[in-house]
């Protein structure tokens, strides 16, 4: 048993980080601190002048570790990267950051390719982002491709009988792969979109604005015409820009927004002296946070996930620590001063003030949409209530719903998607491949999903340990029959619903084991939820089945052969038109094959008789 009394006795006089624990032996919170004999005591002391905040997390602590540091800086770095490893309950935290995109140009690449990724590496390549809109990052990625005509497949080497694929023959790639596009060249190409990526888009439009004058002298107009629609193409994704500064700075501004389960962070870019986009970060955050709490915690974990750092910030009130944070950001920026401040007069002044008009806006605007979605929220929770006999509804329900997808009872997949307040968490989604089930039996393939799935629970495998509130199977009473069998083997009381279809394979009704139906058509907000589950967990299924079918289907009969794994046998489908072809060659033109050695073509040519 850890005695907390007499564990703070123990701790050092030190700097250091510190991990506060929960029963269960989760961590609920991690913090830094000059002193930790000091820091940590702190919390155990009188509640009086404590938030609600600290008082509850102090209500969970069952036990606390601590990391020693020789320096606060130490501590800080330490402190971060252990956030992102525990993601703990009472830290402000970037929602779902692993979600965000960035774009990624692959510099470690003789020829680099714009692309983009959820996941920073330490590549070589170079990274920007993260951008709040997945949409805008592959409108900006389509237009880069369009107006440099950049390599856009994955290969890093052409054998010399390559055939270049559509993109060149309609002129949207170089064609790297044809040996005829000079290195040196290309490379000047990265180095006008690593300068768009900046957001320093005027040298491009200059270029581009002096080749469609040319061009137009010279009577091309169709060339010209081509410079026009890439001009308009980059003015439309550079709209937002409003304000022109006199200095022509990059800097940030970053203001928090909202309250609550709203909390969030907007994060204003200014590039080349203009304000060009805004993107905002949703945050987890239980309770109330000071601001310094929330927007230094932000600017930590933002820049440690963004490869550029800019040479000024700018917030709206002083940050206590600001000049460590300062220091952080300068080693994650290879050594480029930082500077975090409050602008008190001037153009900074003024764009801030604009920024702060927007963000107040910006708030009313979530305030409403967020009362509208708890409403619905409300209602939704108060009708699966009233379905399950409840006398109260609970704060939140989890969700599960299941769905068996296959073709004649060929590559039978089961799928599991799983909803919280009314909105899917992706993360628990889960796909089964059915081992004991032969032919087209879907009773029998959603027993063994649920006994699977149920049985990892049991075992305490985290993945599945969270049991749902409610089953909602992509059936009738069939489908609800079967599930409540295995439950019950199970000894296990989860209400199991099915979702009964009309004739155009909208969910109708819900049904139980007994057959009685409870029709949607009287409640619209519970019709659209049980709507939008049935068709997520009838893509799920079908995305995995459609993969799963398609690569058996593919790759079955040259993945039988003796040595042909699958970059030989994607290599032989490549070289020839079909597996056809691949039978009637002989061993000489097998093994010009790249990666086809005399003993694989002899064992396709035994194989093939």
């Amino acid at each position: 048993m850890f005695d907390i009394q007499e564990n703070l006795k123990k701790l050092p006089d030190s700097p250091g980080v510190y991990m506060h624990k929960d029963a269960l032996g989760q961590v609920i919170y991690v913090g830094k601190a000059i002193s930790l004999r000091n820091r940590v005591r702190q919390y155990f002391q009188s509640s009086k002048n404590q938030s609600p905040k600290v008082r509850a997390m102090v209500s969970h602590i069952t036990e606390f570790e601590y990391i020693t540091c020789k320096t606060e800086m130490e501590a800080l770095i330490l402190e971060c990267n252990l956030i992102k490893k525990y993601a703990p309950k009472y830290n402000v935290l970037l929602r779902d950051d692993k979600t965000y995109p960035y774009i990624k140009v692959t510099m470690q690449e003789d020829y680099p390719r714009v692309i983009k990724t959820r996941l920073i590496e330490k590549d070589g390549a170079r990274y920007f982002g993260p951008y709040s809109d997945a949409g805008a990052v592959n409108m900006t990625i389509d237009l880069l491709n369009k107006i440099f005509t950049l390599k856009r497949c994955a290969a890093k080497r052409f054998p010399q009988d390559w055939k270049p694929c559509l993109n060149y023959h309609i002129q949207d790639c170089r064609g790297i792969c044809t040996g005829k596009v000079d290195r040196a060249a290309y490379a000047k190409v990265i180095e006008q979109v690593l300068t768009f990526l900046s957001g320093k888009t005027k040298p491009i439009t200059d270029d581009l604005t002096a080749k469609m004058q040319a061009a137009s002298e010279n009577l091309q107009f169709e060339e010209a015409a081509v410079y026009r629609d890439y001009l308009l193409s980059i003015r439309a994704l550079s709209e937002k820009q409003r304000v022109t500064m006199v200095s022509g700075k990059d800097l940030d501004m970053v203001l928090p927004a909202g309250s609550g389960a709203q909390t969030s962070v907007v994060v204003f870019n200014v590039r080349d002296g203009k304000l060009s986009g805004r993107d905002t970060f949703n945050l987890q955050v239980e309770g109330e946070d000071d601001y310094d709490a929330l927007v230094g915690q932000f600017i930590k974990q933002y820049y440690s996930m963004w490869a550029n750092v800019p040479g000024e910030i700018i917030v709206p009130k002083p940050l206590q620590e600001a000049g460590l944070i300062e220091q952080y950001l300068e080693s994650l920026g290879a050594g480029r001063k930082v500077r975090i401040f409050v602008p008190q007069k001037g153009d900074k002044r003024a764009l801030l003030e604009l920024a702060q008009r927007d963000v107040v806006e910006m708030s009313k605007t979530l305030e409403i949409k967020a009362a509208t979605a708890r409403e619905k929220e409300e209602a939704v929770c108060a009708a699966i209530a009233g379905l399950l006999g409840q006398p109260e509804p609970q704060e939140a329900y989890r969700v599960e719903s299941y769905d068996i997808s296959n073709t004649n009872g060929v590559d039978t997949v089961g799928a599991m998607v799983v909803f919280r307040n009314q909105k899917p968490v992706k993360k628990d989604y889960r796909r089964f491949k059915i081992r004991t089930v032969e032919g087209p039996d879907d009773y029998g393939s959603l027993q063994e999903m649920l006994y699977r799935r149920f049985r990892r629970a049991k075992e305490g495998d985290p993945g599945f340990s969270t049991l749902p509130d409610l089953i909602l199977m992509d059936g009738g009473q069939g489908q609800v029959t079967a599930a409540e069998k295995v439950l019950v083997a199970m000894q296990l009381a989860i209400p199991v619903l099915g979702m009964a279809k009309d004739d155009s394979h909208r969910t109708r009704a819900l049904v139980n084991g007994r057959g009685e139906e409870y029709v949607l058509r009287g409640d619209p907000l519970l019709f659209q939820f049980c709507g939008a589950i049935q068709e997520e967990v009838h893509r799920f299924a079908i995305d995995y089945h459609r993969k799963l079918h398609s690569k058996n289907s593919i790759g079955s009969v040259l993945d039988h052969i003796e040595g042909i794994g699958p970059v030989k046998r994607n290599a032989l489908l490549s070289s020839f038109a079909s597996v056809e072809e691949i039978k009637q060659a002989d061993v000489e033109t097998l093994m010009r094959v790249p990666g086809i050695t005399e003993k694989n073509a002899r064992a396709i040519r035994e194989y093939f008789g």
